[in-house]
């Protein structure tokens, strides 16, 4: 497998995930509640018994160069808020992260999701939905993250890594 360079690759990310929201959008989300009218709006982003969104390395650099866009000021609050949520929740111990749940230090409430654009695809696919049979297939959310495995791969030469968001960001 030829090795893609990490700008490259991190294009390729931005450009699947812009088309991966696009197909959710499309086929799914019509038939979901609109998240501009929940009454309880990032609810489900910060609901800390709820959350539970892995990452690759890939997508961490993706998300930290979205980050970079910020004021110094803001960065230093967002980097703070991500090494508060791996203290509060325990995201570094030993057991199992994927039976680890928090609050997404990247949702800030009045504001909302501040890497709405790129975010992860759980969260692309993640909408209010009434009725289980209008929800997106589990498949579509599998074939993303083989796609998004088989780019870190390509890209690091290693085996893809899937931790915590607050954990992958916090080790760039």
């Amino acid at each position: 497998m030829k090795t893609l360079a990490e700008t490259k690759a991190v294009n390729k990310l931005k450009s699947l995930k812009a088309d991966y929201k696009k197909l959710i959008s499309d086929e799914y989300e019509t038939r979901a509640k609109n998240c501009l009218t929940c009454e309880t709006k990032g609810a489900c982003c910060l609901d800390e018994h709820f959350v539970n969104v892995h990452i690759t390395k890939l997508e961490a650099v993706l998300i930290d160069k979205k980050l970079q866009e910020f004021s110094t000021e803001k960065q230093a609050e967002i980097y703070k808020r991500i090494e508060t949520t791996i203290e509060k929740y325990d995201l570094i111990s030993e057991s199992s992260s994927f039976e680890k749940t928090f609050a997404c230090p990247l949702f800030e409430k009045e504001v909302g999701c501040l890497i709405h654009e790129i975010k992860p695809v759980p969260c692309i696919q993640h909408a209010c939905y009434e009725r289980r049979e209008d929800l997106p297939p589990d498949e579509l959310q599998i074939e993303m993250e083989e796609k998004i495995e088989r780019l870190n791969e390509q890209t690091y030469r290693e085996s893809a890594r899937w931790l915590p968001l607050p954990i992958w960001i916090s080790k760039l």
